[in-house]
């Protein structure tokens, strides 16, 4: 019997977790070490498309992430004063891409990826480095506080900042500032019913999604210069921003307490990495290509990375001519719809949501075909499961639906 091939995972967000336990499904035996003293990630929720969806269907988790996540129902895209520029058909997207948007906390999704490997692959509070990325005729070595580990594969997945990228590829600039900052909150809000809208203003964007359990997820963006912080707090810089904008944005705004709010800055990866692997090393997630947050596709690739990657782990130039086209096409893409709802200039801002409001009366679903290419993916490996509807039904198939379900 040949002897099990060992993988060492730095980094236990959700490409991290996805990645190991797409591995330990296939065989491998896994570590992963997360520098945090636990997985409990920062608050803020995660919109999983189609496409990453069904990359958990891969390692099972598809069907209980969909069970326990909010199905993002009808909404749109709105202007400051609650005026709608397009709606958007939680139906169309389903029979689009094969199944639907769903909105959970990632303390939900790391907590059932994390269900699936042995408790004792997880190693929180340990700082790990790739102290060599080893070759075809050695292993990759990772150090850490306890000694160094050998591994026949090393998944880099230790976010934006990512120490192993720079070792891997020391000549690449890394990250540069996207032009605006971040706000996140999971709040309950009590009294609120709304349907799901992002706002766009002047250099400012906000958006309103119900989690599944009551709680409210909103989060903000607005164009700043870098580092940027409030001189009070956080609260009161997004009610100066955003007080006066139209429900249910007072009320959510009324619940929070400072504590609440997250803020970052975005960064993104703008000049794209050679390759996603070196050695027996390979980046997934943030840590490859980093992007804007404006098509809600970083989280989505970080799992597309990790069930390619557990699919090509004997093979990581097949891993990165897998990845590195679509990541670095996506990447763009998001960055030119930053472009687009980062706008400051009134006019143009008028101009925009001018064609906005006649782009969505005069044909309601171009707005899908940004999506064609992303949510429409599938993985290269079996199982594809069919996603249910909110009564537990699977939906009739639809051709277009069968070919994204059926196993190749």
């Amino acid at each position: 019997m040949a002897p099990t091939k060992r993988a060492v995972v730095i980094g236990g967000g959700i490409g991290g977790l996805t990645a190991a336990a797409a591995l330990h499904q296939r065989g491998w035996a896994v570590t992963v070490l997360e520098r945090a003293p636990s997985l409990e990630p920062v608050g803020a929720a995660i919109s999983l498309a189609p496409n990453a969806l069904r990359a958990l269907d891969v390692i099972g988790a598809g069907d209980e992430i969909r069970d326990l996540a909010a199905w993002q129902g009808d909404g749109g895209l709105r202007t400051p004063s609650g005026r709608w520029l397009a709606r958007t058909d939680a139906d169309a997207v389903t029979r689009r891409f094969g199944g639907p948007l769903v909105l959970l906390h990632r303390a939900t999704l790391v907590t059932s990826l994390a269900a699936r490997l042995p408790a004792s692959a997880v190693r929180t509070g340990t700082a790990a480095t790739v102290t060599d990325p080893g070759d075809a005729g050695r292993p990759a070595r990772v150090g850490t506080p306890d000694g160094e580990l050998e591994a026949e594969l090393v998944v880099a997945a230790d976010g934006i900042r990512s120490a192993v990228r720079g070792v891997l590829f020391p000549g690449h600039p890394g990250t540069v500032y996207s032009g605006f900052t971040t706000w996140r909150l999971v709040i309950p809000v009590p009294g609120a019913h709304f349907a799901s809208h992002e706002t766009w203003g002047p250099g400012r964007i906000w958006g309103s999604h119900p989690l599944k359990d009551g709680r409210v997820y909103a989060y903000a963006a607005a164009v700043t210069p870098a580092g940027g912080r409030a001189p009070d707090d956080e609260r009161a810089e997004l009610l100066r921003r955003y007080g006066d904008w139209h429900a249910p944005l007072p009320a959510i705004l009324a619940a929070a307490r400072p504590d609440d709010v997250l803020r970052h800055d975005v960064h993104h990866i703008a000049e794209p990495l050679p390759a996603h692997h070196r050695g027996r090393v390979a980046l997934v997630g943030d840590a490859a290509h980093a992007m804007p947050p404006t098509l809600g596709q970083g989280g989505n690739q970080a799992v597309e990375d990790a069930v390619v990657l557990a699919h090509h782990a004997d093979d990581l130039a097949a891993y990165t001519a897998a990845r590195l086209p679509r990541t670095t096409a996506i990447a763009r893409q998001a960055v030119r719809v930053a472009r687009l709802n980062m706008m400051t200039g009134r006019a143009a801002v008028a101009v925009r949501n001018t064609a906005l409001a006649a782009v969505s009366k005069a044909a309601p679903l171009l707005f899908l075909k940004g999506f064609e290419g992303i949510a429409d993916w599938r993985p290269p490996q079996a199982p594809y499961a069919a996603p249910k509807t909110p009564d537990g039904n699977h939906p009739r198939s639809t051709p277009r639906e069968g070919r994204l379900h059926r196993t190749r």
